[in-house]
């Protein structure tokens, strides 16, 4: 049994193009299905976390996150707190599954490339992107492009960091300027950007900054980006390495280093549920609207560990985000970016033929950028390098 603010299967608003009911999977099950079976989802093996994807000599890169592997650490995690809080594990699983679909080649990286390079076209966004693609990109069924998810897990997508349009004093929408990719899911099928998205996506959420998190510290450590050592002396780290010392003394290196992380993933994990187990017996709500109708998420890091947790992402950011030989990869990369985007812009023939056949027959330059935009962003970071290097050989 699901509590009262859990999104019903039952009560679902659907699907854009209808279509009958499974026997034997709920909506949101059939979502999940649809997003793992998906061309996006299995490209995402082959995309950046932090370290790019291909380097394996130079960061050992078969043991590091690539997106893929992020994105099943952020299900697992949004299933955990789903299940715990009494809401639809299956929608929470669905948004957490579909929530980095859009991202393109070198992450984040790639994505401030795309987003400058596309200024001018309507910008560009992996959130939207990932509508993009659940909507429209994936074209494998009969009836209809995209993979015609459900309301609910489209909502998700789109929302699930927060409302994307601010409210006035009745309530109603603002106005602003959006990505044209979710202006256009938006304007086929309200997704109302001003308010809050369900539980279930705010748990994704979460579930994506306990992931990120845990396993970049993982990363670093493994990347010699810093110590062990270095990371004691940070807040929830540093007395998760004092138990494990207390517990087991003389613990070999790696083990010890699993331990003490393991520790402040559960701290984290443990630490949203308490809150939102606090909040949801304070206010009670009684349907999945009054959680969407709140002023603020319902599902969020206590006061005190969000502080700490900001102090870790400093840390981070400094060591490990900005060290020199991943920002060193990120002028590599961005490169990358910067000399295919206007390449193919100019010259659609240096595409496959699905591709450049649009691109020719796109009726504006915004058509064309947005069509070249898809090209690019799908590609994984090995593609990207090996195009890059056939099309601008040394």
């Amino acid at each position: 049994m699901t509590a009262p603010y859990a999104c019903q299967p039952d009560d679902s608003r659907g699907r854009l193009w209808p279509e009958r009911m499974s026997t034997f999977r709920s909506p949101w099950q059939r979502d999940r299905d649809r997003i793992i079976h998906s061309s996006a989802f299995r490209r995402l093996k082959h995309k950046t976390q932090v370290f790019v994807e291909h380097d394996g000599e130079e960061y050992r890169g078969d043991y590091y996150r690539t997106r893929l592997t992020h994105t099943i650490e952020v299900a697992q995690v949004a299933r955990t707190i789903a299940g715990v809080l009494d809401l639809n594990t299956d929608l929470a699983e669905a948004v957490a599954l579909a929530h980095d679909l859009g991202h393109p080649p070198f992450g984040h990286t790639g994505e401030d490339a795309l987003s400058a390079l596309m200024a001018p076209y309507g910008g560009f966004d992996h959130n939207a992107q990932a509508l993009r693609i659940v909507t429209r990109l994936e074209r494998h069924y009969a009836d209809f492009d995209g993979l015609n998810l459900t309301w609910e897990t489209l909502e998700g997508i789109a929302k699930h960091n927060g409302p994307v349009l601010e409210k006035n004093a009745t309530g109603d929408p603002v106005s602003a300027p959006l990505p044209y990719a979710l202006a256009e899911v938006d304007a086929a099928w309200d997704l109302e950007l001003h308010t809050n998205a369900s539980a279930e996506a705010q748990v994704a959420a979460v579930a994506d900054d306990v992931a990120y998190n845990h396993h970049d510290l993982h990363d670093g450590l493994r990347a010699e980006l810093f110590t062990e050592e270095e990371l004691a002396e940070l807040p929830v780290i540093g007395p998760a390495f004092a138990e494990v010392d207390r517990l087991h003394p003389g613990l070999d290196r790696m083990r010890r280093r699993h331990e003490a992380l393991r520790r402040v993933f559960g701290v984290m994990v443990e630490d949203v549920i308490a809150v939102a187990e606090n909040r949801l017996a304070g206010l009670q709500p009684q349907s999945a609207q009054e959680i969407r109708d709140m002023e603020g998420p319902i599902i969020r890091f206590s006061k005190p560990l969000y502080q700490n947790i900001k102090a870790i992402k400093s840390f981070l950011f400094q060591r490990m985000y900005r060290a020199p030989s991943v920002v060193d990869e990120r002028h590599r990369v961005t490169k990358i970016v910067n000399d295919m985007f206007p390449l193919f812009m100019n010259d659609p023939a240096q595409m496959p033929e699905g591709w450049r056949r649009s691109a020719e027959q796109a009726e504006s330059e915004t058509e064309r950028a947005r069509l070249v935009l898809d090209y690019v962003a799908g590609m994984t970071d090995r593609y990207a390098i090996a195009e890059h290097q056939r099309l601008f050989p040394e």
